[in-house]
């Protein structure tokens, strides 16, 4: 899976053969060909792999948290750094939203994702605003657009643009600067 993930993410859907995801998982074209008899069977694979390390443990995460800060910075810090120690299941995650604009009949895997994420953020708005951590005008549908929007910017950042260090630097201080501590403005 770590191979496929990987040659699905550098080479895109359309490029990546099993013949590279066998030279990289040291195995034989046959052999993953007998768990996988074709290319979008492994890629399905694969990406409901990813959602359930990442998105999924994320939002279990979360959950455990009480303030709405808390569950943010447990999902993001999980998406976005995770326990798997792996630079590439975050970019992968960030390909599959790509490769579903490329094939329309990749949509339902893509939004199996951003559909999770959407929803965990709206509960955990719609939750913030029953505690009055947030105010009652606050709309909810756009703050979770919002918040998904930087999720995945970050994501994007933390899989092909900066390091792993640089996009937990970036992730504390977005967490910053949505509650307010980033700046101390002089009146």
């Amino acid at each position: 899976m770590r191979a496929a993930r990987e040659v699905f993410t550098e080479r895109g859907y359309d490029a990546a053969t099993f013949q590279e995801i066998a030279l990289r998982a040291d195995l034989t074209r046959p052999a993953i060909n007998h768990y996988f008899p074709s290319k979008r069977l492994l890629y399905r694979e694969v990406v409901d792999q990813t959602n359930a390390l990442v998105v999924t443990a994320g939002i279990e995460r979360a959950r455990r948290e009480t303030r709405l800060m808390s569950q943010l910075s447990a999902y993001m810090t999980t998406v976005i750094h995770g326990d798997f120690g792996d630079p590439a299941v975050v970019a992968f995650l960030i390909t599959t939203v790509i490769e579903s604009q490329r094939h329309p009949e990749f949509r339902r895997l893509e939004n199996g994702s951003i559909r999770a994420t959407r929803l965990f953020l709206t509960q955990a708005i719609n939750e913030a605003k029953e505690r009055g951590e947030i105010t009652l005008e606050t709309d909810v549908s756009t703050v979770a657009e919002m918040l998904l929007a930087l999720i995945y910017g970050v994501s994007l950042y933390a899989g092909f643009i900066g390091s792993v260090g640089e996009a937990e630097t970036v992730t504390e201080r977005l967490l910053q600067l949505m509650s307010g501590t980033l700046w101390r403005l002089e009146s």
